[in-house]
């Protein structure tokens, strides 16, 4: 499975399941640029451990960022990765406008011009994968928001696999169950975490690498055939 020759562009790829995919698709010879938030530390870890990786700074908070993101792969583009996400755990008695803006500001609309931008840039046979949660199918309280804006970010994979299927490009969901990262953790207390584990078929909670495989099997050329679909890497969390 070799992606030598490829250009790839990966967001939020500095920590957690981003960092896992910059990792893989890398070993497999793709040009990896990703974006992070601030953590200008993680960034440089990356470049660091993987050479000839490049990070860009952008806010998906704000659509301005998108002309950085892009500005390292106007030579041309294969592979699309949004994977940059945001929860906001809280109940929906709570909830404000201004949490709604920001959570689907980052998890569904800058991933939506995104794929705008990438459109004319992506070469013939290009791979598009959108992150998005098994919490779409299982719904948890105070999560509304999350499991909302990730919903939509999957109704605009299945258009945009249509769209694009003329030109060869796959677009495809991966949604990930129990992870273990910091978003997770950041909205679990840690008993949920063990039940989540003991529920999953497999018996642990999933791996960033986990979920990473999946999207670099999807961006390969084994994956080909598979497009307008949403795989649900949960270890049998669901099934």
């Amino acid at each position: 499975m070799t992606l030598t020759g490829k250009t790839a562009l990966v967001t939020g790829g500095s920590r957690g399941i981003g960092r896992a995919i910059v990792e893989h698709l890398a070993a497999a010879g793709a040009r990896v640029v990703f974006t992070y938030r601030q953590d200008d530390a993680a960034a440089e870890k990356v470049l660091n451990d993987l050479p000839g990786t490049t990070a860009v700074r952008a806010d998906q908070q704000e659509l301005t960022g998108l002309a950085a993101m892009f500005e390292p792969v106007r030579d041309g583009l294969d592979i699309l990765v949004n994977n940059a996400g945001v929860a906001t755990a809280a109940p929906i008695s709570e909830l404000t406008p201004e949490d709604f803006d920001r959570v689907f500001t980052i998890n569904t609309k800058f991933p939506l011009f995104a794929i705008k931008e990438a459109t004319p840039l992506l070469r013939d046979g290009g791979r598009v994968v959108n992150i998005s949660t098994l919490n779409t199918v299982s719904q948890a309280a105070r999560l509304a928001l999350y499991c909302a804006s990730k919903a939509a970010l999957e109704q605009i994979t299945a258009v945009a696999a249509r769209e694009l299927g003329p030109r060869g490009i796959t677009v495809n969901t991966v949604s990930p169950g129990a992870t273990d990262t910091d978003l997770l953790r950041s909205v679990n207390p840690p008993e949920a975490l063990e039940t989540a584990a003991n529920l999953t078929a497999l018996g642990r909670l999933g791996r960033p690498a986990d979920v990473a495989a999946v999207v670099a099997f999807l961006c390969s050329p084994q994956g080909g055939w598979v497009t307008g679909q949403n795989i649900r890497a949960t270890g049998g969390l669901a099934i």
